[in-house]
């Protein structure tokens, strides 16, 4: 893990620019963070095609919030986003969806999984190469949880990755059908968030998915609204809950 820049927010968030090989990231340290006091670390994923520096003021938002609670934050350049190579067959799934959509028709499952397994097949080890790189440090504790971003991303890294113990998500994109199966893989307490009026989003498969999860704890938060509707506090809430699974233990390592 190489930083490349440090600076600090504000008195309460370090702020790291780091490369890991073709990886790049921020990580946000909270001014408690410190080897003798190791702190619990939060993955914040982010909407697929967008890019860091488009997303870096929301990103940094929710880092702070994380660095409010007493946590790390980390992100990562997603596949095919910002200056990264694109996906192959990426912008043609994309406008095949947006095609079926603008005409009032279901996609079909060729179509979602064209547009998001291969995202998916390679975001999840990226996260797991970052996850290897960031605990290493000593100042970050174990207990780690994953937040918003591309749902399906969310679910195989919550699926296959053991030092995640919670995943906040965000049912705001198509679900390709390995996703459905992997949910049943899933035993960690869940929060997920679904907006109501959803444009973009497939209301029945978001709940079939959620209804797929193997958690025994999960929660199901719905809220009227469109895409980007969603009322901050839906937010708070998302708060409360990491605040209950990652602070239990907190310091260890």
């Amino acid at each position: 893990m190489h930083v490349t820049s440090e600076r600090n927010l504000d008195t309460r968030v370090t702020e790291r620019e780091f490369t890991i090989g073709d990886i790049s990231g921020i990580l946000w340290t909270p001014p408690a963070a410190s080897p003798a006091t190791p702190v619990p670390l939060i993955l914040m994923g982010q909407p697929g095609g967008m890019g860091m520096r488009r997303m870096y003021p929301r990103l940094a938002v929710r880092a702070r919030s994380a660095s409010a609670q007493g946590f790390a934050a980390v992100s990562i350049e997603m596949p095919g986003a910002g200056g990264r190579t694109p996906l192959p067959g990426a912008e043609q799934a994309r406008s095949d969806l947006a095609r079926a959509i603008s005409a009032g028709e279901q996609p079909d499952d060729d179509v979602i999984d064209r547009l998001i397994l291969p995202l998916v097949d390679q975001a999840a080890p990226e996260w797991q190469t970052t996850l290897d790189e960031v605990l290493a440090r000593p100042e970050i504790g174990e207990r780690v949880g994953f937040s918003g971003g591309v749902i399906a991303i969310g679910v195989r890294l919550a699926a296959i990755e053991p030092r995640i113990v919670a995943a906040g998500l965000f049912a705001g994109s198509y679900v390709p059908r390995a996703t459905r199966e992997e949910a049943r893989q899933v035993t960690i307490p869940l929060h997920v968030l679904l907006q109501w009026d959803d444009e973009g989003n497939d209301r029945a498969m978001a709940l079939d998915l959620f209804d797929a999860f193997g958690s025994t704890e999960k929660t199901l938060y719905a809220s009227l609204g469109g895409h980007t509707g969603v009322p901050p506090h839906a937010g708070d809430d998302a708060d409360r809950f990491f605040a209950r699974h990652l602070s239990m233990g907190r310091g260890s390592r």
